[in-house]
């Protein structure tokens, strides 16, 4: 039986990569410690997540773990040799960044460096994912010729028609704390790919999101959005008139991704994984699309002052990733991922 690793397996990606590959009759090894509900307070936690992974996957093994203890780490991989790893564990907020800048750094980059040199000295033919963001580019996509449309800024040049490459600068703009420390690890895990030849890729991914998202207004768009919307809270907007884009990958997409990645893994890679223009959505078409499901109005408020480093129009061009691995392509468009997550939110609340 082959055998995964799965850091931050309580979390979005996490869990469902966890799923995925029970399904296909993995062994799993699951670390977290659910440093979420420290960072988050208790609407940030995913103990009821590791439960239920707990309960409906045969073959999954939760490890209590801080991927920042080292000796841990290397005693883990010593003992599991795991055939595959995916690093889904993260610190992922630019506000919390700023005020706890020694944690992020630490979970982001030093974590990351942690279970690279494990992998290295004791399984260094295991193909390892990690799950980077497009925040590596920092604001620099904001420097690009926007036009504002009526619900949305897009971008002027053809160019860019289906969205930012992965030859996009991440020099020289501003990143916020979290985007640095997330620049660390991705360049840690190419390098650790170019430099010792090991299968390794960093996934800059967009708006990770899904039915089991415990969404917060710091971190998780969607799944914030449409808790506010069913429980009849306000939203608030901050800056851009609400005609930011992002776009959306279910995290199913996501850990299929990966399980091609595993399949035909390459050394040292980077990819933009994302929903692509077809899902992506601004936040005020994102009200129209929630409304239409729920019926509910959304009320929300205003603040001209946007957050540091935000981006004003971000789509993942997936081109690379279709070219290298033709048999990956979106299975959830847009609305069905909504559609997942006001679902689930109802079950929750």
């Amino acid at each position: 039986m082959k055998k995964i690793l799965v850091t931050g397996s309580s979390g979005l990606i996490g869990s469902e990569v966890v799923r995925y590959f029970d399904n296909l009759g993995f062994q799993i090894f699951g670390i977290d410690n659910n440093m979420r509900a420290d960072f988050f307070g208790p609407k940030g936690d995913t103990r009821w997540n590791q439960e239920q992974l707990k309960t409906s996957c045969k073959n999954f093994n939760h490890i209590e773990i801080d991927i920042r203890d080292r000796k841990k780490v290397l005693e883990l991989f010593r003992d599991i040799k795991p055939d595959y790893i995916a690093h889904t564990a993260a610190q992922p907020s630019h506000d919390l960044a700023a005020s706890r800048p020694f944690d992020d750094f630490d979970v982001n980059a030093v974590g990351t460096l942690n279970l690279l040199e494990a992998t290295r000295q004791y399984c260094p033919e295991s193909p390892f994912a990690h799950m980077s963001t497009n925040k590596v580019y920092g604001d620099a996509p904001n420097n690009l010729s926007l036009v504002e449309l009526d619900t949305r800024w897009d971008y002027a040049d053809d160019e860019y028609l289906d969205g930012i490459k992965e030859s996009f600068t991440i020099d020289q703009s501003k990143h916020s704390l979290f985007g640095a420390s997330k620049v660390a690890a991705d360049i840690m895990v190419q390098e650790y790919g170019r430099y010792f030849s090991m299968p390794t890729c960093a996934l800059r991914g967009g708006c990770l999101t899904g039915p089991n998202h415990s969404g917060v207004e710091l971190h998780g768009f969607l799944s914030y959005l449409i808790q506010v919307n069913i429980t009849g809270k306000e939203y608030t907007v901050y800056g851009y008139k609400g005609k930011q884009v992002r776009d959306n990958i279910h995290s199913f997409d996501v850990a299929r991704f990966i399980d091609e990645f595993f399949l035909n893994p390459r050394c040292g890679e980077v990819y933009n994984i994302g929903g692509g223009r077809a899902n992506s959505v601004s936040i005020l078409e994102a009200f129209k699309l929630v409304e239409n499901i729920t019926g509910k109005k959304m009320q929300y408020k205003y603040s001209e002052k946007n957050r540091e480093g935000d981006h004003i129009c971000y789509i993942s061009n997936l081109s690379k990733m279709k070219s290298h691995y033709p048999n990956w392509d979106i299975t959830k468009p847009l609305q069905t991922v909504i559609e997942e997550i006001v679902a689930s939110w109802k079950k929750k609340l």
